[in-house]
């Protein structure tokens, strides 16, 4: 058997929907970074683990290596902005949104546009086909505010539904 096509994958992963979350970081210069990312998963609950999986050629991955902490910004409703903002190009993502250093590690959170932030220790990466599997441990969360997440699948942002029926939520 081959290998299915590229953009029979990208179709495939596109039908997945999932969060969204934009990972920060400061570079070996000081400056922050960050990307937006779709490809997070929880890994363990004792201790608490996460993975990310990111670009080999994202200037976020080389920093997070080398800085070896990351924040990961769950947005909100209205972080629409800041994820598409952080998902283009640029050489200053940070000049389009309000952002500031968490209390822990000091790291770039985007407060006004996330409803929670998880400070992250790198604990390994695995170098995967074009992109590298970053397996982290949590050590901290704060709970910004109580604004539903955004989501994002079949090319399209959509917002959580406030109301949930029986824990269930319905999205429409």
């Amino acid at each position: 058997m081959t290998a299915a096509s590229v953009g029979d994958f990208r179709e495939l992963m596109a039908g997945f929907p999932t969060g969204v979350a934009v990972l920060t970081t400061m570079d070996p210069n000081g400056d922050p970074v960050g990307f937006t990312c779709t490809a997070l998963c929880s890994v363990s609950l004792e201790p608490p683990m996460l993975l990310v999986c990111i670009a080999n050629r994202s200037r976020t991955l080389k920093a997070l290596q080398a800085m070896e902490f990351f924040a990961v910004n769950m947005l909100h409703q209205h972080g629409r902005g800041a994820a598409e903002v952080f998902s283009a190009a640029g050489p200053d993502r940070f000049a389009s949104v309000t952002w500031g250093l968490s209390p822990g590690a000091g790291l770039p959170c985007l407060t006004d546009h996330a409803h929670a932030v998880a400070e992250c220790r790198v604990r390994s990466s695995t170098l995967a086909g074009d992109h590298t599997v970053v397996i982290a441990g949590v050590i901290s969360v704060r709970h910004l505010n109580s604004d539903p997440p955004l989501l994002y699948g079949l090319r399209q942002y959509a917002v959580w539904p406030g109301g949930h029926a029986n824990g269930t939520a319905v999205l429409r």
